[in-house]
């Protein structure tokens, strides 16, 4: 969850680390530091964002072309300037930059306390410098076998990089079930948490695997062994990335910027997927296992947080256009009740990152039962696209702010092509179904672009609500999960506390809490349940609840008893998530807006969950 960057070349680091920082901030900004290699080890760390680094540092010595730096997500230890990272070993002569958790911390500090260490810090990463150092002393080693020792014996999750005040001119970096890229430039390398603080400077790159340990020596060739100590060898990949991509572009956020991509973001995660003037549709990663889909006994969904809900979107398609059983796991929970998995199921992962440690855990325990695992990710190379047998990326492009909006809808586009795929050639929707569902489907990014003109009008209502304490949002069938969705962003980035219901489960409930205070999000497209929902609007009416309904383009009946309608372009209904979720988005966005919030880095929260 943490940011790390590192550099080792012929320009001064300091500049290239902070920027590599700045672009990394959505990972996590508790607190922030770097290391620099000038002779000697200079540490400048503080807590909150990398501008209060910048500013504490401002007038401090930042020469040096080696050097490290870390934006922290506290795990171990309360966000302070003590615990933010580098951690420096006890003889100050080693520096380490972390991302994960050791899990055997405690049996470690134990020992190395009953050796003569002592610690600063509450932090379990302080615990693993001080082991380093332990092994380079003991067994006079260089700082790579050093570091290969310790890792031996450290149980946990880790991404890390190291310097040594004693070998001026290297870097070593290791990763295991936390992301690690290596940057090759000319006579520079980098090493970070992903491509973003790279890609100024260099396109080519290699992603770390598990247990590997990268070690970059000055004026020389890098090598990678495991573990084991075994040379691994490793093919240069040519990233397809631009710098602007990673910039706000005029907007006053990167959500706001993100919001506003989805017509082309759902259109390029259908490119080359579907073509409406022939009628077909065809999922890459699906064409090699198709019988094993066809034939599966259950779909099973695993994901977390936002993906969560894309799966459960999922869940609907695939029962109704496939009639194939399916289910859906949070993935934290899915690897710790013992779960029934066959060799005839099918795993679908989804994640934003494709780096998410729950997700990834349940996997590898899915794997073992010989399930298919299909991976539904954005990030080209992540570890969940590498150990699936099979997959699709979503083709969102990077996604900084840490609530998803572009990746959800790219989500839910890449399963919609997948169900269709699928129902077409288990025989289970009707040709006209079909071709119908492919015409609607090429139309949705136009039809995005209609629901973004409703930016000002969503802002108005949002100004009307902006100071609620408490908020509901429902749905009924394909909407209840957007519903869910339109909750957790108003949470995420606005910290109104709000709930997603089906629309028929407020009764037994909810309902308690409605009054003239409580706001009532209502997503009404549904043509197959209409009645009902205009039912449920009436009984929050009847409580002087303030109803905002999302509905078709034309609605009159809705329009005469809700309090605020936001009117979308109709579609079919299985599509129809993918227009109702973006005015939730709007609605939030402007919230948190006009409440002062933190809307691309909200408090407490991380892009990427790479940890437990």
């Amino acid at each position: 969850m943490c940011g790390i960057v590192a550099y080792l070349g012929n320009k001064q680091a300091y500049p290239i680390i902070i920027e590599g920082l700045r672009r990394l901030e959505y990972r996590g900004y508790d607190s922030a530091g770097v290391s620099l290699l000038n002779g000697s080890i200079h540490t400048y760390k503080k807590k909150g964002k990398v501008q209060e680094l910048v500013n504490f540092a401002e007038n401090s010595d930042k020469n040096g072309t080696v050097g490290i730096g870390h934006t922290r997500w506290a795990t171990h230890g309360k966000p302070d300037d003590l615990n933010a990272h580098p951690h420096v070993s006890g003889d100050g002569k080693i520096s380490l930059i972390h991302n994960g958790i050791i899990e055997n911390y405690a049996v470690l500090k134990e020992a190395l306390a009953e050796l003569g260490h002592e610690f600063k810090s509450e932090t379990d990463t302080e615990i693993l410098v001080h082991l380093i150092e332990e092994y380079k002393k003991r067994d006079n080693l260089p700082i790579e076998e050093a570091v290969r020792k310790a890792l031996d014996k450290a149980v946990g999750a880790y991404a890390i990089v190291v310097i040594d005040e004693d070998e001026p001119d290297k870097l070593v970096g290791a990763r295991k079930s936390s992301p690690m890229v290596l940057g090759i430039g000319d006579d520079e390398y980098f090493l970070a948490s992903d491509a973003s603080p790279i890609i100024k400077y260099t396109n080519r790159v290699i992603y770390l695997k598990d247990e590997e340990i990268v070690t970059i020596k000055r004026g020389e060739e890098f090598t990678i062994r495991t573990i084991d100590n075994k040379l691994q060898e490793h093919k240069i990949q040519e990233l397809d990335l631009k710098l602007e991509e990673l910039e706000k572009g005029g907007y006053q956020h990167y959500m706001l910027k993100e919001i506003h991509q989805q017509p082309i973001t759902v259109a390029e995660s259908m490119k080359g997927r579907l073509n409406a003037d022939e009628g077909w549709v065809q999922v890459g990663g699906m064409q090699e296992y198709m019988n094993r889909f066809i034939n599966a006994d259950r779909i099973i969904l695993i994901a977390c947080g936002t993906s969560w809900h894309a799966a459960l979107y999922a869940e609907y398609l695939f029962e109704d256009l496939a009639r194939i059983p399916t289910e859906v796991e949070y993935a934290s929970e899915f690897r710790y009740r013992n779960p029934i998995i066959n060799k005839n199921d099918v795993i679908i992962a989804l994640s934003q990152s494709g780096e998410t440690a729950d997700t990834l855990a349940a996997l590898t325990m899915a794997k073992e039962k010989g399930a298919l695992l299909y991976g539904v990710v954005n990030v080209v190379g992540s570890s969940i696209a590498r150990f699936t047998d099979c997959g699709s990326y979503t083709h969102a492009g990077p996604e900084i702010g840490v609530a998803s909006t572009k990746a959800f809808t790219s989500q839910l586009t890449v399963l919609t092509l997948m169900a269709l795929n699928l129902g077409y050639k288990k025989g289970t929707i009707t040709e006209s179904y079909y071709r119908r569902l492919i015409v609607a489907l090429d139309s949705i990014p136009n039809k995005i672009t209609r629901v973004l003109a409703l930016s000002d009008q969503i802002k108005n209502i949002a100004a009307e609500i902006k100071n609620a304490q408490n908020a509901l949002y429902l749905g009924r069938g394909y909407n209840f999960p957007i519903a869910l969705e339109g909750a957790l962003k108003l949470k995420e980035i606005s910290y109104i506390h709000a709930e997603g219901y089906p629309a028929a489960e407020m009764k037994h409930g909810p309902i308690a809490l409605i009054d003239m205070y409580m706001p009532v999000v209502v997503i009404a497209t549904n043509i197959s349940a209409y009645e009902k929902v205009v039912s449920n609007i009436q009984e929050v009416k009847a409580r002087k609840g303030i109803v905002i309904a999302i509905v078709a383009e034309g609605d009159k009946q809705i329009k005469e008893i809700a309090d605020f309608t936001i009117e979308i372009p109709a579609t079919e209904e299985p599509l129809s998530p993918l227009l109702s979720s973006i005015p939730l988005q709007l609605l939030a966005y402007h919230i948190a807006v006009m409440r002062g919030c933190d809307v691309d880095q909200p408090r407490n929260l991380a892009k990427s969950v790479t940890v437990e």
